[in-house]
């Protein structure tokens, strides 16, 4: 159908039925290539719905405040040695971590779909992971961490070093041409998404999170404690992303959705489960903060097998229940609001709100 607009003396006239046809052809992979970056009209509405909500949750590192953290960093008896231990894990690990999935998310993933909704909302992820790696050292500068022991335990504390060749290993292989048309190939890709997505930044990132927030909860390092916050609420995020992600690549290219396929990808699951609660023991030596490792486990446990569920493969765990509801009620991020007394954590970008003063920030 053709609709004509006249103007004067000029006469336009526009294809509806060449732009249908343009919709029809966007897909995750292997779709409509164009050198514009014309998002209408969006087929992959979640992305644009998630790109709004990460956006309107954009925060900073430095407005966070940190001298509560710092009096407490340099006092002499009032941290343990293993509740010190787990701030330096944490920024050691994640000050890095980051960084590969930033990378993985703009130079792997985001160079292979070809819808451009989905190249919004992968640009937008890979933009908070590189807010996630500056409050890391906002962290490390404030507290006066000597960055080449952070960088020293990211290569050689064992546990670490399994964890990143786990999921780098996933992105080695699509760093090169690719033949997308061929199922191998969309296999990798979706083997990488759901690595990224549900194993790593899902289940394996939850442990120094439960960690880092069981000290918040008992009020101290609040500056940290709210970064990380902010950082489990854009992680909610990318774990959405991704999930969708790989479900509409799998309901696109469905031969590959083969049961070798999804045994590995649950096989892959158990793997980084094992690897994270190698990872907690280190982190978590003796009990701690309240708890003990083998709560931590359980906790992974959980955590994993609703990543499981929600891209439709069956759970390792079928009957567990969450071990630790207050760490679950902490990290729903729907629930955060006045948690805590006095603690503010619905953080927005000012200009979404109305009739917001700076002392609401």
């Amino acid at each position: 159908m053709e609709k004509v607009y006249e103007i004067g003396h000029r006469r336009f006239v526009l294809d509806e039925d060449k732009a249908e046809a343009a919709y029809e052809a966007k897909r995750v992979i292997n779709g409509r290539k164009s050198m514009t970056f014309n998002l209408l009209p969006l087929k992959y509405a979640w992305a644009y719905d998630l790109y709004r909500d990460m956006k309107a949750n954009h925060w900073e590192p430095e407005d966070v405040q940190m001298q509560k953290d710092i009096e407490l960093w340099r006092s002499t008896n009032v941290l343990s040695d293993t509740e010190r231990w787990i701030i330096m894990m944490g920024i050691g690990y994640f000050s890095a971590a980051e960084g590969i999935v930033g990378d993985n998310v703009q130079h792997v993933v985001r160079e292979l779909v070809t819808a451009p909704e989905l190249k919004l909302v992968l640009g937008r992820h890979a933009h908070e992971e590189n807010i996630h790696a500056d409050s890391l050292l906002y962290m490390i500068s404030s507290l006066g961490i000597n960055p080449h022991e952070c960088e020293a335990m990211f290569e050689d504390i064992p546990t670490i070093v399994k964890k990143n060749e786990f999921v780098t290993r996933t992105s080695n292989a699509l760093r090169r041409d690719l033949d997308l048309t061929l199922p191998e190939n969309k296999r990798l890709l979706a083997r990488n998404i759901f690595v990224f997505g549900q194993c790593m930044e899902g289940t394996q990132f939850y442990g120094l999170f439960g960690m880092i927030l069981s000290l918040y909860r008992q009020n101290k390092f609040p500056g940290i404690g709210t970064m990380f916050r902010y950082t489990l609420r854009d992680e909610s995020n990318h774990i959405k992303v991704f999930r969708n992600l790989f479900m509409d690549l799998v309901d696109e290219n469905p031969e590959i959705w083969t049961s070798d396929f999804r045994e590995e990808l649950v096989d892959l699951m158990k793997e980084a489960v094992a690897l994270e609660k190698e990872f907690i023991r280190d982190c978590l030596p003796i009990a701690a903060v309240g708890l003990t490792a083998d709560e931590f486990e359980r906790y992974i446990d959980y955590i994993a097998d609703q990543r499981l569920i929600s891209v439709g493969l069956p759970p390792l765990n079928p009957q567990i229940k969450c071990p630790l509801p207050w760490l679950a009620e902490m990290m729903d991020m729907k629930k955060e609001q006045n948690f805590f007394e006095g603690t503010v954590t619905d953080y927005k970008k000012r200009s979404s709100l109305v009739e917001t003063h700076d002392d609401d920030l």
